[in-house]
């Protein structure tokens, strides 16, 4: 027993030895073969496979590859296919030798000998283009794969592996087809679908070949509720907003829904800006009646889009006076409580910064947060903008007030320091410099990044003009002017702001005094007169705190107002350049790559 013992011991310790010197050899060999000397990698490889074929077969082929020994590889892997004739790894290594050899017809036809002679067996064909994915045949990963839907009858298998493959491909239409059958019974997909067909559709030409695919699959199944989804989807794509809304509006009348899909995709159109769309939207919602559960958002959401669609572009004073007789009329019909509370904050707004009804707009937010149940971020929003009224109206304590309030309730949040920023700025309005820049200092490390730069600017202000003149005499009026472009009362604003050379010569202001008056002709929308105030920024003050604003801002006009990409384009590499440093350098970049036509990453 003893002596036996002993025995099994030796040969575990032989062969456990045997593995060691195998495993160094692999890793001589590998080195060889990374050093480029692919000869030595094949000596060993050669004594490896002897030692045990299985194992070190697939280095050893790619090794002969590698050397272009295509004889050599073809006959050992014969060799292994007669040893193994049910493994079609062997047989997959044998046609992409053929194909590097430059026989591909042959390699072909060995493929699909293999893949007619499969059993009818879904795990099979799933092992087969496996096998043909990791020998990097993309193509005959996906043939294998259609093949086993013919021969198991079943055109809903494989799906995920075939849109994983027709992506990897980037097989436009093969995947487009593929989601049209996979979406109806797996709905949860939709928008995932969306997301990667967006990545993958370069322009006018992609979206019209998947509509066209949309509408066949439509004429055979008219009640297939997804395909209609994603012909919306596809419109929203193209900013065909009015056939967005034809088609939603047609599928609503046909399922007779409660109509929260409308309401939805009316505030999609409003982010795009396609305001009559919008309104033709929610204006269906009205009419389906007041028993209907979104009326009174549809209400709300419409005179809201209205308001959007007269204040986006020039307005006279009537446009104003219509849009607060309407909402007017909302709160005589529905009366003033929480569910009216959000249009009695939009017509406050209207009536103090359009109208400039500052007293009935004062009145009316002090009712909107005297109301039990408002939502707090709504009421934190009216707190603000009441705040806002107080100051403008020369009631600092209140507005005060108002803003601690907020900051307090609303902790290291975006609007907590938005309150801490108007707390900021009514020192800065009031002249109080010192108490300005201490509160500014803290909101340069804002979570909100708009915050974070508007403090930093203002901060710099304060700081550049100080220097210049410590008296602050001629930034006290220069803030007042910028109070008055805040309440939207530009002429007086640039009567202050041309005041300021009259009064104080030789002033440090002037492209601060620039950028507040093209700052006034964007508020009135004349971007063709704002231009050349901010080109003078550019040209005049390269190097001061407005510079880098001034290019972005132009950058934003022509590409937004005028529709002049290339001169946008400019003015957006002009920060990437020249003011790295800048805290539009994120946005700017974007906005180019957009422009130059660069694919996001899918």
């Amino acid at each position: 027993m003893k002596w036996f013992s002993i025995i099994i011991f030796i040969v575990f310790i032989g062969s456990y030895s045997k593995v060691f010197a195998q495993t160094d050899d692999m890793q001589l060999a590998a080195q060889y073969a990374a050093n480029g000397e692919p000869q030595k990698a094949l000596e060993i490889y050669q004594k490896l496979y002897k030692q045990s074929n299985e194992n070190y077969f697939s280095p050893y082929i790619k090794c002969l590859l590698s050397l272009k020994k295509f004889s050599e590889a073809e006959s050992i892997s014969q060799k292994m296919i007669r040893k193994h004739p049910d493994n079609s790894e062997y047989v997959i290594t044998l046609g992409s030798i053929y194909t590097q050899n430059g026989n591909g017809d042959k390699a072909s036809q060995i493929y699909d000998e293999l893949i007619k002679n499969l059993p009818a067996d879904q795990m099979a064909f799933t092992n087969v283009a496996n096998q043909f994915y990791q020998n990097s045949n993309i193509d005959y990963s996906i043939k294998t794969l259609e093949q086993g839907r013919k021969v198991l009858k079943n055109d809903n298998l494989f799906s995920f592996e075939l849109l994983t493959l027709y992506r990897y491909k980037g097989d436009k239409v093969a995947l487009s087809e593929e989601y049209l059958n996979f979406l109806p019974t797996n709905p949860a997909y939709v928008a995932q679908a969306e997301n990667i067909l967006s990545g993958m559709y370069e322009g006018e030409g992609d979206y019209n070949m998947f509509k066209t695919a949309l509408f066949k699959r439509i004429q055979k199944n008219p009640d297939q509720p997804i395909y209609v989804d994603l012909l919306i989807w596809q419109y929203l794509q193209q900013k065909d907003f009015d056939q967005a809304l034809n088609q939603a509006l047609a599928l609503n009348r046909r399922n007779n829904d409660n109509g929260n899909s409308i309401y939805e995709l009316c505030q999609t159109l409003v982010n795009n800006e396609a305001y009559d769309e919008a309104i033709r939207g929610y204006q269906f919602l009205i009419d389906k009646g007041k028993d209907g559960q979104l009326y009174v958002a549809a209400k709300v959401e419409l005179i809201n889009a209205k308001s959007l669609k007269v204040t986006s572009g020039k307005y006279t004073h009537d446009d104003l006076a219509g849009l607060e007789k309407d909402y007017q009329d909302l709160l005589i019909e529905f009366g003033k409580g929480t569910n009216t509370a959000f249009a009695m904050h939009k017509l406050a707004t209207l009536q103090a910064f359009k109208l400039h009804k500052w007293a009935d707009a004062q009145k009316l937010l002090e009712e909107v947060i005297n109301i039990p149940g408002v939502r707090p971020d709504l009421l934190a929003t009216c707190k603000l903008d009441l705040g806002d009224i107080y100051l403008i109206n020369g009631n600092q304590w209140d507005a005060i007030l108002l803003y601690s309030q907020v900051e307090k309730d609303f902790p290291n949040t975006d609007i907590g320091q938005d309150a801490k920023f108007r707390n900021a700025k009514l020192g800065y309005y009031t002249g109080d410099f010192d108490w300005a820049k201490r509160q500014l200092n803290v909101l340069k490390a804002a979570t909100s990044q708009l915050i974070a730069n508007d403090a930093l600017n203002l901060s710099l202000l304060i700081t550049d003009n100080l220097a210049a003149d410590s008296s602050g005499a001629a930034l006290k009026v220069y803030a007042r002017a910028d109070l008055l472009i805040f309440a939207e009362e530009p002429e007086k604003a640039v009567k202050t702001l041309d005041s300021i050379d009259t009064k104080f010569p030789n002033n440090a202001l002037t492209d601060d005094i620039l950028m507040a008056k093209a700052r006034i002709l964007i508020q009135q929308k004349n971007y063709t007169d704002a231009i050349p105030l901010l080109k003078k920024i550019v040209e005049t003050h390269p190097n001061n705190l407005w510079a880098d604003d001034a290019v972005f801002m132009l950058g934003d006009i022509y590409e937004n107002q005028l529709a002049d990409k290339a001169q946008a384009k400019t003015y957006y590499q002009k920060i990437i350049t020249d003011y790295p440093g800048s805290l539009w350098i994120n946005e700017a970049r974007k906005r180019f790559r957009t422009i130059r036509g660069d694919q996001p990453a899918s």
